[in-house]
């Protein structure tokens, strides 16, 4: 009986021995496990706040080098754009193997929800392929006056996806590039040159010529006003309205000289007619009553 006892007890202790030295490992592992896992976040950290400086520098020489290549702007805008968002990705990628997730299944899943999301984001991808078309066909640039999708202003940036637009009462506009390269798309200022229409109603009974001799005054008198070859001023009488008749200056001038010239000849019309005793008539109605 004592013998039976003594060897339960020996195998008992054995056991607890055993369980102890698995303990022991088990905890071993899990810090070793935490320890390891803290460098590689500590690592990822730094890696980060180091790549984000790296490619603050790179962005910021990259700009330097387009200004002194004197690259479009139009370009420059997307170049650097394309460049910004694709050193990120890197980076993210390089942080993500860092902490030790397997790069390559992680790319693999990366590029299956891109497809998906791809799917999901045709309209995006339209736009990028738009601003690709846009800079390769060059339908406008920075700083043209445009107008599109309905609406007009002036191009600020030519970004990967969109284009932004800046209105005459200083708003901003952001577009979408798809639709800007797929539509209809009107530029005021790719021409060196535009024609100012400027209609004027003179009343019945008025003499055509009194009417050009005023006209063509106030068009020497204006450097700007273009006065050769296809450039010359042409003053027809387009219409005998119900009340007056309409003649039409058509002059051109230098593009960036368009609304200086319209607003500021629109009102010398009024005042030099009023000098020269030429009525302009307003919409009337005459009643006969028998």
């Amino acid at each position: 009986m004592q013998e039976t006892n003594s060897i339960g007890t020996g195998n008992d202790i054995v056991s607890e021995l055993s369980n102890l030295d698995f303990s022991k490992i088990a905890l071993n592992d899990v810090i070793g496990y935490i320890v390891q896992f803290g460098k590689n976040v500590l690592l990822a950290i730094i890696v980060y706040f180091v790549g984000r400086l790296l490619i603050k520098y790179t962005m910021k020489a990259l700009r330097t080098l387009t200004q002194k290549r004197k690259m479009e702007a139009s370009l420059t805008s997307f170049l650097i754009s394309l460049v910004s968002i694709s050193l990120n990705v890197f980076l993210a990628i390089i942080i993500v193997g860092i902490l030790g997730i397997d790069t390559s299944s992680f790319l693999a899943v990366f590029a299956s929800a891109g497809i998906a999301v791809g799917m999901a984001l045709s309209g995006t991808l339209q736009n990028f392929a738009g601003g690709v078309l846009i800079l390769l066909l060059k339908p406008y640039k920075v700083g043209d006056f445009i107008e599109a999708q309905g609406f007009a202003g002036t191009v600020r940036e030519i970004q990967i996806f969109s284009t932004v637009l800046g209105t005459p009462d200083n708003q901003t506009v952001i577009i979408p590039n798809g639709p800007l390269a797929t539509g209809s798309l009107k530029n005021s200022t790719k021409a060196p040159t535009r024609r100012v229409d400027i209609d004027v109603d003179v009343a019945y009974g008025t003499d055509p010529d009194a009417v050009r001799t005023v006209l063509m005054d106030i068009i020497n008198a204006d450097e700007r006003i273009m006065q050769s070859g296809t450039f010359a001023p042409f003053i027809p009488m387009t219409s005998m309205g119900s009340s007056s008749l309409t003649f039409q200056m058509r002059i051109w001038v230098k593009a960036p000289d368009f609304w200086n010239v319209k607003f500021e000849t629109t009102e010398k019309i009024y005042r030099q007619l009023g000098e020269a005793g030429i009525e302009i008539p307003f919409q009337q109605m005459d009643v006969h009553i028998k």
